[in-house]
């Protein structure tokens, strides 16, 4: 990563992030986040998420400090010698995958997931879902809570809360996992190369309804699902070396 020149603070709601955004803002001269090098972001990881998309459409590199609860993307939280560190840190380089929803009404919906995209059932009802991967059914009904799509970054968040695997950044594959799968009961999900086009179709959507949520993004009544890696779009995130997201996401393989 070169020196910034120019770095803007964003911050979460809460009290120790908005004082930290005041204390880093005066003391390095913090400018707008549309015309930075580099976007500090203050608060944790769903703030961080909340950044990444923000920001994404200029593709400016975010330096996470956690002032919140989860930080798993979030580098520690110090005041001194920041230029240094980013200008030190290790740049990671993430594709988010694409959903494009069609309801019960009809009307298609676009959005970007870092880590899944996630479809759950609205009501009593399990969901059944027919699962197709480049054109070909692979499961042709699955009765379920749900069912999603985690990325390598996104598969220590909701993904491992539902005994998905934990995925290396360059692993190049996508987690497909099940969500209290009921039939057929022994399935645990899939490992799909990253360039899988899944698609993912209600069953008896009308007594079943099922909702799509693209991280942030949730769309009720779903009855047509298509997800793949979106590489047009690039997110760059940045780590101090010595506990980089790679390292992270190994680590999380041998916690107790």
């Amino acid at each position: 990563m070169t020196t910034p020149k120019k770095i803007a603070f964003v911050a979460a709601d809460g009290a120790p992030a908005q004082e930290a955004m005041a204390s880093l803002t005066a003391r390095y001269n913090g400018c707008a986040p549309d015309q930075a090098d580099v976007i500090v972001a203050l608060g944790g990881d769903g703030f961080m998420l909340d950044a990444l998309h923000d920001h994404m459409s200029r593709s400016v590199p975010i330096f996470g400090m956690h002032r919140g609860t989860v930080g798993f993307l979030m580098n520690r939280y110090e005041e001194t010698d920041l230029v240094e560190r980013i200008t030190k840190a290790e740049v990671v380089e993430l594709y988010p995958l694409r959903m494009t929803a069609r309801t019960s009404a009809g009307t298609t919906y676009d959005a970007l997931a870092i880590n899944e995209v996630s479809m759950l059932r609205q009501t009593r009802q399990a969901a059944k879902l027919r699962i197709s991967v480049d054109g070909k059914i692979r499961l042709n009904e699955l009765t379920c809570d749900g069912v999603l799509l985690a990325t390598p970054a996104g598969s220590t968040a909701y993904n491992l809360s539902v005994h998905g695997p934990v995925l290396p950044l360059d692993a190049n594959v996508l987690a497909l996992t099940p969500i209290s799968a009921f039939r057929p009961r022994r399935w645990r999900g899939a490992l799909l190369p990253h360039t899988a086009v899944v698609e993912f179709e209600m069953q008896e959507s009308d007594k079943r309804p099922v909702s799509a949520t693209a991280d942030r993004h949730e769309v009720r009544d779903v009855v047509h699902v298509k997800v793949q890696q979106d590489r047009s779009t690039r997110i760059r995130l940045l780590f101090d070396p010595e506990h980089n997201l790679e390292e992270r996401i190994l680590a999380e393989q041998f916690m107790p």
